[in-house]
């Protein structure tokens, strides 16, 4: 082999059509390094490094010489070595089109569509979509329509299904894909740019972007098909590939393993993903092409799969061979395990990853592996190298053995098919996770296998395997004494409780398991439904067998069952439907158009340059985190790991490199700084250290992560982490008197009124994470003369070079910031991003050389901070009608280690909480410093928290009062002069549109019917219960002063500039559309073709000065308004220039003005600072959403059924922006409110610091139906041409999800209470936040299942 390899080839292949033969290269490269750093190719982003977001998703095509055809298949590049693609080609977004050969159909129907708002995502998510497009049309299904696909509506949202997108709220992604489906009913689509009212069906059709499959270029060009992929030249790269078991048996007893060389086998690489690397590896043995690795077939038997065929290529076998080769029961079990193996991952995951590789990681190391489950209770059995021999042995007993050492190779393991007889076969698979459709580790797993036979008095069990794994076990385990106590039982209800309560007793997870009765819960109410439905015999049942069917599954059975009290069927379909509708305004043309956002279509093809784009300069270094681990800890010292990954460390930054005159300063707000680096004392966990600078940031990162930081805690207090401890201590941030919140109104006389009280209860809210797609970015250049060019992701570059200056002890025009776009800020890129660019620029300050950071996701989770925890007291007085008299409220805000923008949120909470008339309102807040990372901005800060609480206290009112939430909320909704009374007469006559916004919500959603429905559905259902809840907001909001600039170029092109930052919001479209208005109105038949004249480009802190912050969803107006007032100055001094052309009667259009401008020396250029009036700075937002929800009470999990808004926009300056800033914001809201948790240690380190732990909604988790109205309320004087707010109200209304699965919990209860089994009150009980499935199900009780039994069990005795 060896002679074989050394002569061997240069590693080959093709990247968009292109050539890249590579003499040398580090076998430990990734495709996303390479195409990164030594291509021009930069669509393919850096969001995780763990395959769990998309953003680098790209397409393989790989020539099969066998087959004689072309494999395409999407990866994660993040994951996938550059070796193992020798032979290969990639085809990455900017291959798909470009803004010189022409967009993609895929480009441009996501840009007409609104699919993308920062853009980030939306190349990886292109790709994803393009990998499902050519393999459909490579299928065998009938030909489409001229301009559709081979693929279906279902199948085209499931194909971005694994891609992460925290701007857009999916349902416009989901539109653009479901276009190219053959099956799609045009009429079904959402607002896009194409069409108009009107158009009829063909119209529509003819109007999109044309896709021809027939006309796809080649994704693998021919001069690599003479390629190999089998030969890599050994002496150049270690890198081995054995063609046989021979081979790879000498290899693996050779001097390439030996000696103490550390080697790695790989397939896939996807394990890197979840087990971070920090260790170098002196060779690789690529397994991939082992003939006897990669086989997968049916023998008489079961099925035999080799170790190396991918997780997917073994669903497509099963899916297949199920059509035509299996028995009844080999197809029950190919079917069950293509189905559940599908919620594996990724498909760009599951692409590369092995079956074998997932096998193995779970054996060795304890990763909760579905497949080793699902293979466990399939008694399956391996085959196995170890040393010198070979070896067959059951999974189980592989299971049970220590971890295989680094010599031994899995090679293929066999499923074994029970033959057909005349006993029934039963095979089911579950598995609970936070994603319903994959792309989350379950909270447990199992598969079940029985073997049952039909008697006189029921059914009895011959024998049965009960499987359960990723439960808190280091390996997947079998219920032995359940199996045992089951054997050769009749089935019965008492037989099935008594088995039940032995599961509890089996699955019981390890220390430390987070949610460990929910897992417990969940393993009973699989085996509750799995033999459930064989308890009673029921005749449906008993008439399918005795009429020759023996094989079946759990969801035939319940079909089958009487009482139908399982719900049918685990299988969920994907397919969301949606409405929107938008009242649009020509009156300002085009602003009020809802034209498609700027440069979306670049953005998709990956050309939009974010600041990682930006090539590196000669010379640059990277830099990367050292981070406190401790909360309260000196820090005495740091050393780095002896590793030869640490040869390209340049050098370690830390508060001592600070120059002479510079101060130790990372972040400025108009409160108190906060320190750069730890001063000798680190002040919480996350606190910044040092930065390791390297020659790369792979270097960097393993650097930082394997730095040893050695701590003093024994001169140290003990840290204050909660709100209590601050309390206990007086740790205090101080809230300035102008910031402090009014109360309103008599408190004791409001209680004095009152006929009921709640007294002191209580409400806790945690923390978020920002999770933007575009970690915190930085590139420092030093400049000449002492200056520097930073490049940063930022909300705020105005700050950062105010920081970055007083870091480096020289004045600000010494610092030029320049951010162009950011790729999702919601407020973490506001303060958050200066320690960053500021660590950047005095790393490249001391080096003297150029320098980037790219934070890691792991590192930046830990780092950043998020939302501000809560914890609130309340009491409450109220009517018998529900009317409230009074509430008071102690509030404690956990701000963290610094002040940041803290002493602001207080304000905020207490805003957001008035939106209702509480008759008086007083309380009592306190901001609490504790030693955790600073909590900062985030989208909605303190006003998600506050609008929540006062549903909360609606919701108590009302469980004590037992009446219905809604007619609380109504009768406590603001009259026009409560309102003002509450908001210090802030609205106008005419501008409080919520009681309306209401009605026409309750009329619009079916509100009132459909409550009845549901109140019917929950009598007849015991296993689903449904909820549904109507929610209103009040938020205020805040203009901003805002800088200006427009300049008009000699050819009549015009430039402009502003302080806003376009952040995904579509600041720069609405500025673009005012450009063109303002200057249209000299004359108004210009305002289209100005739109297309018209750039904004990037916000450079030497060129537009006080740019301020872009934040509070105000500032695309303020720029707006900024836009204009330059405009004005324009237009003003190309008026007597018009009329001079006019009087000559010569033909005027725009390039002709402005020839005769510059020949006349009129300055084209103007600046303005908008500053609002005192008067009219801050304003009111109305908007209400209903939402109807479904819990499954055996698992907990909810689905969002339906959810309907109506949102007051004012004239909104460009109706699509807005409608995809409130679908965003809404599903944002319900990744706080239902999926996001946020886990500290004990020392309060952010432990759920990855795509594998931290969970933000996916296509699977926003409603199934999603209805939104954009309402014009008309005009509004003192506001931007009568346009209001978008961008962060309407996370508010995702408050109606929590309260709908709070109604759908409810009813579980009063279940309970008609078994006569509820510990406790049907109706007063609280629902945390985030309700995850562990939350939902403890509060239907955990042992809802054993409740039911033991009520048929009495009911039985009676």
């Amino acid at each position: 082999m060896e002679e074989r390899q050394k002569k061997g080839s240069s590693l080959v292949l093709a990247v968009n059509g292109e050539r890249f033969e590579l003499p040398c290269i580090d076998p430990s490269t990734t495709l996303l390094q390479f195409l990164r750093s030594e291509t021009r190719f930069k669509s393919p982003k850096l969001g995780c490094g763990e395959g769990g977001c998309g953003a680098c998703v790209v397409l393989i095509s790989k020539y099969d010489p066998t087959l004689k055809k072309v494999e395409d298949f999407s990866v994660s590049s993040c994951l996938t070595l550059l070796c193992s693609l020798n032979g290969c080609s990639v085809t990455t977004s900017e291959g798909l089109g470009n803004t010189r050969d022409g967009f993609h159909s895929i480009h441009e129907r996501f840009a007409g569509f609104h699919a993308s708002q920062c853009g980030f995502c939306t190349p990886g998510m292109s790709m994803s979509f393009f990998s499902a497009l050519v393999n459909a049309d490579k299928g065998n299904k009938p030909d489409p329509p001229p301009g559709f696909s081979r693929l279906t509506s279902s199948e085209a949202e499931k194909a971005i299904a694994g891609n992460l997108c925290r701007c857009t709220g999916y349902r416009p992604i989901a539109d653009a894909c479901k276009t190219f489906a053959a099956d799609i009913d045009i009429e079904d689509l959402g607002l896009n740019s194409f069409w108009k009212k009107g158009d009829s069906k063909e119209m529509k059709v003819s109007k999109l972007p044309p896709y021809d499959p027939t006309k796809n270029f080649s994704t693998y060009p021919k001069f690599l098909t003479s390629e190999s992929a089998t030969s890599l030249d050994s002496s150049r790269y270690p890198w081995y590939i054995p063609v046989s078991i021979e081979e790879l048996h000498t290899l693996l007893n050779s001097n390439v393993t030996e000696n103490g060389s550390r080697f790695k086998l790989v397939v896939g690489n996807t394990g890197t993903g979840y087990y971070k690397e920090t260790q170098r590896y002196d060779r690789y043995i690529d397994l991939r092409h082992v003939p006897e690795l990669s086989i997968i077939r049916r023998g008489q038997i079961g099925i035999e799969v080799g170790a190396t065929v991918t997780i997917s290529k073994f669903i497509s076998f099963l899916k297949e061979e199920s059509k035509i080769n299996f028995g009844s029961y080999g197809k029950l079990v190919s079917d069950k395990l293509a189905y559940h193996m599908e919620k594996i991952a990724t498909p760009f995951v599951r692409n590369s990853a092995s079956v074998g590789g997932n096998l193995v990681i779970a054996q060795k190391n304890g990763f909760p592996s579905d497949i080793a489950t699902l293979f466990l209770g399939l008694s399956a059995t391996v085959s196995l190298m170890t040393g010198h021999r070979l070896e067959k042995l059951t999974w189980e007993e592989l299971l049970s053995r220590p971890p295989l050492e680094s010599r031994s190779v899995l090679l293929s393991v066999s499923i074994p098919f029970k033959k057909d007889q005349n006993s029934i076969l039963l095979f089911e698979t579950f598995r609970a996770a936070p994603r319903p459709h994959g792309n989350a580790l379950a909270y447990i797993n199992a598969a079940f296998q029985a073997d049952v036979c039909l008697c006189q008095n029921g059914f009895l069990i011959n024998n049965i395997r009960l499987a359960f794994g990723a439960y808190g076990t280091k390996h997947p385990r079998r219920a032995k004494k359940v199996e045992e106590y089951l054997t050769g039982k009749m089935l019965n209800i008492h037989v099935l409780y008594e088995a039940l309560e032995l599961v509890k007793l089996a699955v019981v997870p390890e220390a430390g398991t987070l949610h460990p009765e929910y897992r417990s819960s969940l393993a009973v109410s699989y085996v509750f439904e799995f033999l459930y439905p064989f308890t009673g015999a029921h005749s449906a049942i008993s008439g399918r067998l005795l009429n020759g069917n023996n094989d079946m599954s759990v969801e035939e059975v319940s079909k089958s069952s009487e009482d139908g009290c399982i719900s049918p069927g685990r299988k969920q379909t994907l397919l969301s439907s949606a409405k929107q509708i938008v009242e649009s305004s020509t009156e300002y043309y085009p602003v009020g158009e809802p034209m498609k956002k700027v440069a979306a279509a670049m953005q998709a093809a990956g050309e939009a340059v974010y600041v990682d784009d930006i090539p590196s300069p000669p010379n640059c270094l990277h830099g990367a985190f050292i981070y406190s681990t401790k909360p309260l800890a000196g820090v005495k010292g740091i050393q780095l790991e002896s590793n030869q990954l640490l040869d390209g460390v340049a050098a370690v930054i830390t508060f001592k490199d600070i120059p002479s005159g510079g101060a130790n300063v990372g972040a400025i707000t108009i409160f108190n700084p906060e320190p750069l680096f730890a001063h000798e004392l680190a002040r919480c966990a996350g606190d910044r250290i040092a930065v390791v600078v390297a020659d790369s940031q792979r270097y960097a990162d393993v650097a930082a992560r394997t730095a040893l930081v050695e701590y003093d805690t024994a001169n140290t207090d003990s840290p204050i982490l909660t709100v209590e401890d601050a309390v206990e201590k007086s740790s205090f941030i101080q809230i300035p008197p102008l910031l402090y919140p009014k109360q309103v109104g008599d408190f004791s006389k409001g209680m004095a009124e009152a006929d009921h009280k709640i007294l002191s209860a209580e409400v806790r809210l945690g923390s978020e994470y920002y999770f933007y797609m575009e970690t915190q970015t930085a590139l420092a250049i030093p400049d000449e003369d002492n200056c520097m060019v930073v490049y940063t992701s930022s909300q705020c570059p105005e700050n950062a070079q105010r920081v970055i200056a007083t870091c480096l002890g020289v004045p600000e025009h010494n610092i030029r910031v320049i951010t162009r776009r950011v790729g999702g800020g919601f407020g973490g890129k506001a303060v958050r991003a200066m320690p960053v660019s500021t660590a950047c620029a005095l790393a490249a300050y001391k080096l003297r050389r150029p320098v980037r950071i790219n934070v890691n996701r792991n590192s930046d989770m830990i780092m950043t901070g998020g939302r501000h925890p809560m914890k609130v007291t309340y009491s409450v007085g109220f009517k018998s009608s529900g009317k409230i008299t009074a509430l008071h409220l102690d509030l404690l805000i956990n701000a963290g280690i610094s002040d940041d923008i803290s002493p602001i949120v207080p304000l905020n909470v207490i805003k957001a909480l008035k939106k209702y008339d509480w008759g008086a309102l007083s309380f009592d807040v306190k901001l609490c410093k504790t030693n955790l990372t600073s909590k900062s901005a985030m989208r909605a800060p303190g006003e998600v928290q506050g609008s929540y609480i006062a549903e909360a206290i609606i919701e108590h009112v009302s469980s004590s009062l037992s009446m219905e939430v809604d007619l609380v909320r109504n009768k406590n909704v603001h009259t026009f002069e409560s309102l003002n009374l509450f908001y210090d007469n802030i609205v106008s006559v005419g501008e409080y549109t919520l009681p309306s916004i209401m009605d026409k919500l309750a009329v619009s959603s079916s509100f009132f019917q459909r409550s009845k429905m549901i109140e019917q559905f929950n009598q007849k259902n015991i296993w689903k219960k449904k909820g549904i809840s109507r929610v209103p907001i009040v938020y205020e909001v805040m203009e901003r002063p805002t800088p200006g600039k427009v300049s008009i170029l000699r050819d009549g092109s015009i430039v402009v500039e502003v302080g806003g930052i376009e952040i995904g919001q579509g600041l720069w479209t609405k500025v673009k559309q005012m450009a063109a208005y303002a200057l249209g109105l000299i004359e108004s038949s210009w305002a289209k073709d100005l739109l297309e004249k018209v750039r904004v480009i990037q916000a450079d802190t030497l060129s537009i000065v006080q740019g301020g912050f872009t934040a509070g969803s105000t500032t695309s107006e303020s720029s707006c308004e900024a836009v204009r007032l330059c405009c004005s100055i324009l237009v003003e001094r190309l008026t007597p220039v018009k009329k001079q052309l006019q009087d000559k009667n010569v033909s005027i259009d725009w390039p002709t003005l402005i020839s005769q401008a510059q020949m006349q020396s009129v300055n084209l250029a103007a600046n303005s600072y908008y500053v609002p009036a005192s008067g009219s700075m801050s304003y009111l937002n109305f908007g209400a959403a209903v939402s109807e929800v479904e819990i499954d009470i055996l698992t907990g999990e909810t689905t969002i059924l339906q959810s309907d808004i109506i949102y007051d926009c004012g004239q909104s300056l460009n109706p699509a922006v807005d409608m995809g800033q409130i679908e965003g914001a809404f599903v944002h809201g319900i990744g706080f409110f239902m999926h996001e948790e946020y886990h500290t240690n004990e020392e309060g380190l952010m432990v759920s610091n990855s795509t594998w732990t931290y969970k933000i909604p996916t296509i699977d988790t926003i409603p199934r139906k999603f209805n939104v109205h954009v309402v014009n309320s008309g005009h509004h004087e003192k506001r931007v041409l009568s346009s209001k707010a978008s961008g962060e109200p309407p996370l508010l209304l995702a408050a109606t999800v929590h309260c709908a699965t709070r109604a759908a919990v409810k009813a579980a209860r009063e279940q309970l209470t008609r078994w006569d089994k509820l510990d406790g009150s049907a109706t007063e009980f609280y629902l945390d936040v985030p309700a995850i499935l562990p939350v939902v199900k403890t509060q239907c009780g955990l042992d809802y299942v054993e409740k039911y039994l033991e009520n048929l069990l009495a009911q039985k005795c009676n």
